[in-house]
C-alpha cells in the first residue's frame, strides 16, 4: 500500500472503534481534512483492493484483510513512539508527529526487531495499547475516564484520550504523567470541574481535561 492508503485505513479503523457503526465519507474527510471528492476516490480504490467494504449512503468497513493492515500500521507507530519515548527521550507530547513518518516504513523484520529491543512493551507512552505480531491487543478491564470516576474513588491513571502536543504540554504543566494514583476530592456542578488529587497535590482540572484522562479503578 501507498503511504495515503495507510493513513487512511488506519482513519477508518479509529473511526469505526469510536462510532461502531460504517464510516461516511463526511466523517473520513473531515478526520483526514480533505475534500469529500478526494475521499470518494480513495474508498474507490481500497474497495478494489478488498481493504473496505463500502456501499452508497452508508459508508465502509475495513475487511478482515485491512483491519490487518490498519493494526500493522498502528504497531509501528506505537513502537516508535516507546522508542522515540524510552531510548532517544523525546517528550510524550513530541513522539506521534515523528512516529506519523516512521510508521510508513515496511520492514516486518525491523519491526519486529524494535519490538524485541524494547522488550515487547505492551502500551505506547500515552497508554495505547501496543499490537502484537499476531494483531492482538490487550483490552483493559475496569477503566473509565476521569470525569466519570466517582467522588473519593481512588484509580491509577493509565491513558489519555488525546495525545496532541497542547494537551500533553498541560498534562505536563501539573506533573500528570501515567502510573500516578489520583483521587476525586470534588466535582462542581457549576462547570463539572473537578478537584482532584495527583501525587500529594490538590488540583481542580477542567471538564476538557478531565474527560480526557483514562484512569483504572485500584
Amino acid at each position: 500500500m501507498t503511504q495515503s492508503e495507510e493513513n487512511y485505513i488506519k482513519a477508518i479503523y479509529y473511526l469505526h472503534a469510536k462510532i461502531k457503526k460504517p464510516v461516511g465519507t463526511n466523517d473520513l474527510a473531515k478526520r483526514m481534512e480533505t475534500k469529500a471528492s478526494s475521499v470518494t476516490d480513495m474508498v474507490r480504490r481500497l474497495s478494489e483492493k478488498s481493504l473496505i467494504i463500502y456501499e452508497k449512503y452508508k459508508g465502509c468497513e475495513l475487511t478482515k484483510e485491512g483491519e490487518k493492515a490498519a493494526l500493522k500500521t498502528i504497531r509501528k507507530h506505537r513502537l516508535w513512539e516507546t522508542f522515540l519515548f524510552e531510548k532517544l527521550n523525546f517528550g510524550w507530547e513530541e513522539v506521534h508527529e515523528i512516529a506519523e513518518q516512521l510508521e510508513h516504513i515496511q520492514s516486518v523484520k525491523l519491526t519486529n526487531r524494535l519490538d524485541e529491543f524494547l522488550n515487547f512493551p505492551k502500551f505506547d507512552p500515552h497508554g495505547d495499547p501496543i499490537p502484537d505480531k499476531n494483531g492482538e491487543i490487550i483490552k483493559r478491564e475496569e477503566t473509565v475516564t476521569l470525569i466519570d470516576l466517582e467522588v473519593g474513588v481512588v484509580a491509577l491513571i493509565i491513558g489519555v484520550a488525546d495525545s496532541s502536543a497542547s494537551f500533553l504540554k498541560y498534562l505536563d504543566k501539573y506533573d500528570i504523567e501515567l502510573g500516578l494514583t489520583v483521587k476525586v476530592i470534588e466535582r462542581f456542578e457549576f462547570d463539572l470541574s473537578t478537584e482532584v488529587e495527583i501525587n500529594g497535590k490538590v488540583l481542580n482540572l477542567s471538564e476538557a481535561a478531565s474527560s480526557k484522562i483514562t484512569v483504572q479503578i485500584k
